[in-house]
């Protein structure tokens, strides 16, 4: 169950993130810094992350390139104890 949220939560995140490049090009609404995040938070980070650096967008900006790496650590983090815990 975990694994069909995580894929699905990622491809949310990529699918975000490439409208989110496309409307900066087009000048059109964007998507806001706090969805980006959002998705993050709710398991999207590798998907949000490596789409960034895959099409460039955001990568100048200090908030995301550390903030998401960070909030995947944590999310690790929290993983891994509870792994080492048998609770999850």
């Amino acid at each position: 169950m975990l694994y069909f949220w995580l894929i699905a939560i990622n491809l949310a995140g990529i699918a975000v993130t490439a409208h989110d490049k496309s409307a900066a090009r087009r000048g059109a609404w964007r998507v806001s810094e706090r969805t980006l995040f959002a998705l993050c938070i709710l398991g999207a980070c590798p998907g949000v992350y490596l789409t960034m650096r895959i099409i460039h967008h955001k990568t100048r900006h200090k908030r995301f390139m550390l903030g998401i790496p960070l909030i995947l650590l944590v999310q690790c983090t929290i993983a891994g104890i509870l792994w080492y815990y048998s609770i999850l």
